[in-house]
């Protein structure tokens, strides 16, 4: 889950803070989320009068940036969101409490959070996050386009994929891409060249993760990260992998999607928003942002069913960490315990941006999000499929990158996608094994 590129700081001690009163430095990026947060630390003020929270709020690259190097610097906040990507190296470098003794002596119930969210933040008996929420990957269509084309929400809700011809999806997504001079592109007369309206948008490359981007057609068509979690031996050169990028490559050359470099510059959010793409995938993290900027009719739709004959949907979850480096330990963790629990998480589902991730919650939220117009049942449909994490395991940020070229390479059209994908498994077991 990512976004925003605003930097906000915001100090909550308000009537409630003390002149003897300990600072708690916390950290997000998600400026949509902002507002939940300020709320909970209001309450949690209002408990703790001792311990104030100053919140601050920064754009998912300039938040790692800040992160990372205030490790450094001995400048990182208290407490921070952490995300599944990075906080394998986080831990190995040792700049993560151990929250374990903390959780044990103050007898929290790890079974009050949706399944598998809080043992993933976990390793050889260590801690180093308690859940905060937790997303899927889902569709979201132009429902005036989807109509202009005789597109139906039946349709759109049960398409399936392969990598050979596209399935119902490309048909959907050939009949949403419509040209110049109104044609699209199941028909002969479809100007490839001048494309008015791409009826799908790859997102990008996607790095080791490919959230947003790949994974979910990968996975549905038999591919996989790795056999278990913290297992350093991937499979980005398997042959699913291959011919499921492959595939995805090839569509702005059909005149569906729009080339990679027109992604990159623009983004499918804003192409999606603009009326230049009738459907992308995004996370459900982004609700609140199609709801607030989408002047027309949406609809959130599961993702296609692949050849294995399943949906697949990353399901991911963050957490809330504490930096070894912290002063006021103590502190941050009180506050960290009150990240996480049913107190704010239902302060956090009652505004309807993400789905908190205890138990019974995303209910609270889904409901919260109907009253505003906005139908999310599709990300509950997608957790209920076959879902799978990140792919964690230590050196994360240099597979990545590894990754990540590796995709823009291919999807730039410069590169072979068997060949390139074999050297950068091999190059990605390098860095994992340290060299």
């Amino acid at each position: 889950m990512k976004r925003t590129t605003l930097w906000v700081a915001l100090g909550l001690a308000s009537s409630f803070g003390t002149a003897q009163a300990v600072e708690v430095k916390y950290m997000l990026w998600d400026a949509n989320q902002l507002p939940a947060y300020q709320q909970c630390a209001t309450d949690f003020q209002a408990k703790n009068p001792d311990i104030t929270i100053k919140i601050t709020q920064a754009g998912w690259n300039d938040y790692w940036t800040a992160i990372t190097t205030g490790f450094v610097s001995g400048t990182a906040p208290d407490v921070f969101t952490n995300h599944l990507a990075k906080y394998p190296e986080f831990a190995k470098n040792e700049q993560l409490v151990d929250l374990a003794p903390m959780i044990a002596r103050d007898k929290l119930d790890a079974g009050a959070y949706e399944a598998g969210l809080y043992e993933v933040w976990g390793r050889d008996g260590k801690q180093y996050g308690l859940p905060k929420d937790w997303d899927t990957i889902a569709f979201i269509v132009n429902m005036d386009m989807a109509k202009q084309a005789g597109v139906s929400l039946d349709d759109l809700n049960n398409m399936d994929w392969n990598p050979k011809d596209g399935g119902s999806f490309e048909k959907v997504v050939r009949k949403l891409s419509v040209d110049e001079a109104g044609n699209n592109a199941t028909s002969d007369k479809f100007d490839k060249s001048k494309v008015k309206t791409f009826g799908f948008q790859t997102p990008g490359g996607g790095g080791m993760m490919g959230q947003t981007e790949w994974s979910y057609f990968a996975v549905s068509d038999g591919w996989k990260f790795h056999d278990k979690v913290w297992d350093n031996n991937y499979y980005y050169d398997d042959p699913k992998l291959v011919e499921t990028i492959s595939y995805l490559a090839g569509l702005p050359d059909k005149g569906i999607s729009a080339p990679y470099e027109q992604t990159k510059s623009l983004g499918p959010d804003a192409m999606f928003v603009g009326g230049k793409v009738a459907m992308i995938p995004q996370g459900s993290w982004m609700i609140s942002y199609f709801k607030d900027n989408a002047k027309f009719p949406t609809a959130w739709v599961p993702l296609p069913k692949g050849p294995s004959g399943k949906r697949a949907t990353m399901f991911n979850g963050l957490a809330d960490s504490i930096w070894v480096g912290s002063k006021v330990q103590d502190q941050a963790w009180q506050w960290v315990k009150y990240l996480g629990s049913a107190d704010c998480q239902s302060v956090v589902a009652a505004k309807g941006v993400v789905f908190p991730a205890i138990k019974g919650m995303a209910d609270k939220a889904m409901a919260t999000q109907k009253a505003a117009g906005v139908d999310s049942s599709a990300f509950i449909t997608m957790s209920k499929e076959q879902t799978f994490l990140a792919p964690i395991g230590d050196n994360g940020s240099q597979v990545d990158d590894i990754i990540k070229t590796a995709f823009e390479s291919i999807y730039i059209g410069k590169a072979d996608a068997a060949a390139t994908l074999k050297d950068a498994n091999a190059n990605a077991k390098v860095n994992e094994l340290g060299k």
